[in-house]
């Protein structure tokens, strides 16, 4: 909650996704981050952000992924995929995804 850092438990994801990259060298996609509605609109607008550079910023640093493939992008809480009612559900909205451009 509150934070754009990426968990230890997200590098088998992050080297996926760079095996996907690299094997596609004219792949580029979206990095799209999502929120839970907790907290002001503005605030949950530039979390989504942060958490989208966090991982174009993996990516590309740890990976060698080219920065122009990578196109962040924040959603704040406007897309759920849960109920934001409960934990359970507002912790399944804090997510990035990845979108084919």
């Amino acid at each position: 909650t509150g934070k754009a850092e990426i968990k230890a438990s997200s590098e088998p994801a992050l080297n996926e996704i760079a095996k996907l990259l690299k094997s596609d060298a004219k792949l580029k996609l979206y990095v799209v981050g999502h929120t839970d509605n907790a907290g002001a609109f503005d605030y949950n607008l530039k979390l989504s952000k942060d958490r989208a550079a966090a991982v174009v910023t993996a990516l590309t640093t740890k990976h060698g992924i080219a920065a122009v493939r990578l196109l962040p992008f924040g959603a704040g809480p406007t897309a759920p995929v849960a109920s934001n009612d409960a934990e359970a559900g507002r912790a399944k909205n804090r997510r990035v995804e990845l979108v084919k451009q």
